[in-house]
């Protein structure tokens, strides 16, 4: 079971707004589901938005509610968490790849495809790059 919407915070981040878990949290945890209206894929290219995922060839998931706190994750190229698609449930689980400390921001790599469409062309604003940038 994920963690209760309680047990996080939204904040302004770098890349506009971010998820901060308020709660210690275990390696291979599911930290949080990624919800939204299940639209088909055909439906999702005529009203694009950035917080589409993709499930398989044939559905989407519309994250765009404010109601899915998932949506405020940002990408990282250094990722504390990885989306899992759960084939049983067609649901998107969003879970830990490493110990994450209470007060930490919650990421994951958005993917190679996202990432060149949206964040490449204004740049990489996670740890990793801000920080390489900066030497």
């Amino acid at each position: 079971m994920a963690i209760a919407k309680k047990d996080f915070k939204v904040f302004k981040s770098s890349a506009g707004f971010g998820l901060r878990t308020l709660k210690d949290i275990k390696k291979g945890e599911l930290v949080i589901e990624y919800t939204g209206r299940k639209t088909t894929n055909e439906a999702a290219e005529r009203h694009p938005n950035r917080y589409q995922f993709d499930l398989d060839e044939k559905w989407t998931i519309d994250g765009s509610p404010r109601s899915n706190t998932a949506r405020y994750i940002n990408h990282s190229c250094r990722p504390n968490c990885e989306a899992v698609y759960y084939t049983d449930t067609n649901e998107i689980g969003i879970e830990s790849i490493r110990n994450i400390k209470a007060g930490e921001e919650l990421t994951y790599d958005y993917g190679k495809e996202y990432f060149n469409e949206y964040i490449r062309p204004v740049g990489c604003k996670c740890e990793k790059c801000t920080a390489a940038r900066s030497r």
